[in-house]
């Protein structure tokens, strides 16, 4: 049990990546905190696991994620690890993106990181800790219609990088995942959203090397990786999990 007593915070834990690293993380022997601000998904996820704690946060509201924190710390102790996980998504283009719409993904996507990130570092310094932010493989390039969304992952790698350097000395360990198109969360919403969901999601799935999307364990896989002392060497890294995204042949090719 790779991460066995440890104390750990991820956010956006009601549903998707975040639910699976919960799961995951309650497997390998972690006490998890899912946060998320939907507390009936965070609810939800705690009864799929033992040693999951359901807490309701909005990582948009620095006195939310300071409360966390304080809660955290008095009933627990000390963090060892955090997944920065909470995102929203805006799928429009930049002229239709209003301005309420963009500073919220702001807000959500990377003021969450920073705020989660700001208020845990001294329990982290504390424990020697990992963070593990959920960039996107969207980080790298853009698809059409998510403007916002593409900026804030890209601003995630950027923040990584800086938190590993500044903090590296600390003993704390700060790296991301960028996943491809997973099935579950912000994807699958778009998924359901389409006239033929399955259709929607073969599309997407010959998009990849390996010829389908991924599913949110293999996600939070490599998170319990990242947060573990396997990954004792690496900070300031991004790690792709995409099963090849942009390599696959068009659906129907040989």
């Amino acid at each position: 049990m790779r991460l066995k007593d440890k104390i750990a915070v991820i956010t956006g834990a009601g549903a998707g990546i975040g639910r699976a690293c919960a799961v995951e993380f309650a497997k390998e022997g972690a006490i998890v905190i899912a946060a998320d601000i939907n507390s009936q998904g965070a609810f939800e996820t705690s009864k799929l696991g033992a040693g999951i704690t359901p807490v309701k946060v909005d990582v948009a509201d620095g006195a939310s994620v300071a409360m966390l924190a304080e809660f955290v710390v008095s009933k627990y102790g000390p963090v060892d690890i955090l997944v920065n996980n909470a995102a929203i998504q805006v799928s429009k283009s930049v002229e239709e993106t209003t301005d309420e719409e963009w500073a919220r993904q702001l807000a959500v996507n990377v003021g969450g990181v920073f705020l989660c990130t700001k208020h845990f570092l001294p329990q982290l310094k504390k424990t020697r800790g990992a963070i593990v932010n959920m960039s996107s493989v969207n980080a790298f390039f853009v698809e059409p219609y998510c403007a916002g969304y593409c900026a804030t992952k890209a601003a995630i790698l950027a923040f990584t990088k800086a938190v590993a350097i500044d903090h590296g000395r600390d003993g704390v360990r700060c790296n991301c995942i960028c996943p491809g198109y997973i099935d579950a969360g912000l994807a699958e919403a778009y998924f359901l959203s389409q006239p033929n969901p399955d259709a929607a999601r073969q599309a997407a799935g010959g998009l990849h090397a390996l010829g389908r999307v991924g599913r949110p364990e293999e996600v939070a896989r490599a998170a319990v990786f990242l947060a573990s002392s396997d990954s004792s060497f690496t900070t300031g890294s991004a790690m792709v999990v995409d099963g090849g995204f942009g390599s696959g042949l068009p659906v129907g090719g040989r």
